[in-house]
């Protein structure tokens, strides 16, 4: 099975948010995953909650990290999502509170991604989540997750795509 990994250095600013969704976009249209499929949609904004965790939190330089396996070659195949930073403070899931702007982030991530997880690594860590291509007819291209289980997060609900 064919595997394609690319990289891309984010520095600690939060316009890195935007270039890395742009980014992101462009390797996963050149692997064949195009715009208007789920997983494009929904691995775009995987990239955007992990990339401001990093930026908001640490303040250090992050590598963000695709890596396509079984993509190009037709056989279905399972889109990984790395972000490392230097910072050794772990991720934190928050409780958000009703108009609350921000602490949803890691909570997305676990209702969207069909794994996630974060790792040590040297002085800092790693934060990774997976998503499953699968394969079921012509068009298809969504996450694992059946469309009709809503995943709940303090009262919101969000639907797997």
């Amino acid at each position: 099975m064919q595997v394609l990994q690319v990289q891309l250095e984010i520095r600690p600013d939060p316009t890195e948010v935007g270039r890395a969704r742009r980014w992101a976009r462009s390797r996963l249209a050149g692997s064949g995953i195009q715009a208007d499929e789920p997983l494009a949609e929904t691995l775009v904004l995987l990239v955007s909650e992990l990339v401001t965790n990093a930026v908001v939190h640490t303040g250090c330089p992050a590598v963000l990290r695709l890596l396509l396996s079984g993509v190009r070659d037709g056989s279905g195949g399972t889109v990984r999502l790395e972000v490392a930073d230097s910072c050794a403070r772990p991720p934190v899931p928050r409780c958000a509170e009703g108009d609350d702007t921000n602490g949803r982030g890691l909570a997305l991530v676990e209702g969207l991604a069909d794994r996630w997880g974060w790792t040590s690594e040297g002085a800092g860590k790693r934060i990774w989540c997976e998503l499953d291509r699968c394969e079921s007819g012509p068009g298809s291209g969504a996450a694992s997750a059946p469309a009709s289980t809503p995943v709940t997060y303090e009262g919101i609900a969000y639907e797997a795509v």
